[in-house]
């Protein structure tokens, strides 16, 4: 009977051997498994990050191409008005000061872009900031009033 114990507990340590030898590769295998899933979404979240990184940057560039083209129209505008103003008296003066003022504006448009406005604005408000404020207000009662009555 002592071989018959000895020989139960002998299969017995031989089978928790087996099932810890399986756990431990089947750990292994999920480690493993885990890591190569942990890569792809890495991977992933890379190009993920790489598109939306062009497509703003396209946005961008759409944006500026469109603020490029209004200023041109601008200072076209600015042109027309100049060769279709008359040439003396008060309107002459007016049409040409508006004129100046169209191109002028048409250029800065063009030349500063979307970016270099922002930075004017935001330099504007930091050295006015009550104004500003007021100009804020004032918009945003005008805007109320416009949507109140729709």
């Amino acid at each position: 009977m002592a071989n018959s114990t000895t020989d139960v507990r002998n299969k017995t340590q031989d089978a928790a051997g087996k099932a810890q030898d399986a756990a431990g590769k089947a750990l292994e295998a999920g480690q493993a498994a885990a890591g190569v899933a942990a890569d792809k979404a890495r991977e992933v979240a890379g190009e993920a990050l790489k598109a939306g990184q062009h497509a703003v940057h396209a946005m961008g560039n759409a944006a500026e191409n469109a603020t490029n083209r209004v200023g041109e129209g601008i200072q076209n505008l600015g042109q027309t008005v100049r060769q279709h103003a008359p040439d003396a008296g008060m309107l002459g003066s007016a049409g040409k000061t508006m004129a100046s003022t169209l191109e002028e504006g048409g250029r800065y448009i063009q030349e500063e872009g979307l970016s270099g406005m922002a930075d004017d604005l935001t330099n504007l408000i930091k050295k006015n900031p009550i104004p500003a404020l007021l100009v804020g207000v004032g918009i945003g009662f005008l805007l109320a009033r416009l949507t109140s009555r729709s």
